[in-house]
């Protein structure tokens, strides 16, 4: 992912409001992110910890998305569907995302489990267990880094669809 400034990242919400887009609290680590290691920005706001927001780029245009997490527990330990781990030392959760435009305003919403920090990014760098003599460790990570970035863009794509 390319580094991006604080208004990039604010005028490129897909699905919020002017005063979402004012009242974004940027992550705590800003300035030091590692872009280059970045699938997509995620964090959760750490005033409102319900929300979420996740930037990827989408035909290489930023587009961000608010999201919200459900008061909804989830019973049993879910499969995040982004970064496909199923390892995970953190909570997986359910989160929703309002469609863009018209859509959106109608009530129109998206849902998705995922990493409750969107910790995606790390997870899918980490080196899978060798699951047979001869497996591609390197190549089965170099593989999770892609469908990440496929299943975000997925995602993102659908919230921005008007239908």
């Amino acid at each position: 992912m390319r580094p991006y400034t604080e208004k990039q990242i604010r005028t490129s919400f897909v699905n919020s409001t002017l005063r979402e887009r004012k009242e974004l609290v940027l992550p705590e680590n800003f300035d030091g992110l590692d872009w280059e290691n970045q699938e997509f920005l995620g964090w959760r706001d750490r005033k409102t910890p319900a929300l979420g927001y996740v930037f990827a780029e989408i035909d290489d245009e930023l587009a961000g998305v608010v999201m919200r997490q459900s008061d909804a527990v989830t019973r049993k330990k879910a499969m995040c569907n982004w970064c496909e781990d199923v390892q995970l030392p953190h909570e997986v959760v359910f989160m929703s995302a309002r469609r863009a435009g018209p859509a959106g305003r109608n009530g129109n919403t998206l849902g998705t489990l995922v990493c409750g920090g969107f910790q995606c990014p790390a997870n899918v760098r980490v080196l899978p267990p060798l699951a047979y003599e001869g497996f591609d460790v390197e190549a089965a990570r170099v593989h999770r880094i892609e469908a990440l970035q496929l299943n975000v863009y997925a995602f993102v794509t659908a919230v921005m669809r008007a239908d």
